[in-house]
């Protein structure tokens, strides 16, 4: 009799620790954010029924697209164990030298090439600074944050200063039809600014998954001496990720100043906070080592989600800085969890 209540008490244990390691696997699961996703959405129908309607999510398809443009270089980032606070100035630098090249009142290029030309030069400041950020980073050992915070605070004041210098307004207007196209116009039914920010993300999962650059990226931010060790152009490879980042920071500069039609100097000022949120929310580590560009779709979405229905339901700034503060605080907790405790990179 003793023995079988022996056993029966033990069998318990073992069921009770076994949901409890079940539970705890879903909350640190790099794949929440998906099921958050789907249960966020499902809660607040009854309170803002809007959220279901086709309008809404065009709407949130809309605002997720250059900002997951911006959050896919932030991922290669971050997988080194980096992190890149110039974004945002790389955003507002791109907008306001590619307007003063295409605008249709004096630019620098008229015609058909104005468009084309326009958008090569943002690219081109968009790689400019990346290559600045990394060389300043593996060649002059200075740490990620503070060399990134020194170059958004130059280059946002330098956009200013441009503007200035390329007109007599705080933005630059008058921009060709050609190049407005990509914020408002759509092929077969698609907007050109979902089709972009897909083959963005197309490459980058394909660098990711597919690239001998990939794998040392991976490499890099798990244990950049052992890559080192085996090989691995660890400097080379901080450098590609930031020069990447600092470029798709600029085709996000590309869909951005389309949709505003004029460049301007504080275009995507108000972002950083929730392009690193979104990285960190999908499932990229923190401590580098880890991430997909599957999880940062999700991470945009969730917290476009948030975003979306706190507008709806009236809040005002302060209550959503608030909110999607606390939410991003407990994804960076949940990866802390995730990567000291439980050894999950």
């Amino acid at each position: 009799m003793l023995v079988s209540e022996a056993v029966s008490r033990k069998v318990e244990h073992d069921a009770g620790r076994s949901r409890w390691k079940a539970a705890a696997s879903f909350v640190l699961s790099e794949y929440l954010v998906l099921a958050l996703c789907v249960l966020y959405t499902l809660v607040m129908i009854p309170v803002v029924p809007e959220i279901i309607t086709v309008e809404v999510w065009q709407n949130i398809l809309s605002d997720m697209m250059p900002l997951l443009i911006v959050c896919l270089g932030q991922t290669v980032v971050l997988i080194v164990a980096g992190i890149d606070l110039s974004v945002t100035a790389v955003i507002s630098l791109a907008s306001v030298v590619g307007a003063s090249v295409m605008t249709q009142s004096d630019g620098y290029l008229s015609g058909p090439l104005a468009a084309p030309g326009a958008m090569i030069a943002m690219l081109l400041v968009g790689a400019a600074v990346g290559l600045l950020n990394g060389i300043s980073i593996t060649r002059l050992n200075m740490p990620a944050f503070v060399v990134t915070l020194a170059t958004t605070t130059f280059f946002g004041g330098s956009a200013i200063w441009y503007t200035t210098f390329h007109s007599t307004t705080t933005s630059i207007y008058d921009l060709p039809d050609m190049f407005i196209s990509i914020g408002d116009r759509d092929v077969m039914g698609i907007p050109i600014s979902v089709l972009v920010a897909a083959a963005a993300a197309l490459v980058v999962h394909g660098i990711l998954a597919y690239t001998i650059l990939g794998r040392w990226l991976y490499a890099v931010g798990k244990n950049p001496r052992t890559a080192y060790v085996s090989g691995v152009p660890v400097r080379t490879t901080v450098v590609s990720a930031f020069v990447l980042s600092g470029v798709l920071a600029a085709l996000a500069s590309i869909v951005y100043t389309a949709r505003m039609q004029t460049g301007t100097p504080i275009l995507g000022e108000r972002i950083l906070l929730d392009v690193i949120g979104a990285v960190v929310i999908g499932g990229t580590s923190l401590f580098g080592g880890k991430g997909k560009v599957i999880w940062t779709v999700f991470g945009v979405l969730f917290l476009v989600l948030i975003d979306t229905t706190l507008k709806l339901l009236g809040a005002s700034l302060f209550v959503i800085y608030v909110i999607k503060g606390s939410v991003i605080l407990a994804a960076a907790l949940v990866d802390t969890l995730r990567t000291r405790y439980l050894g999950v990179r």
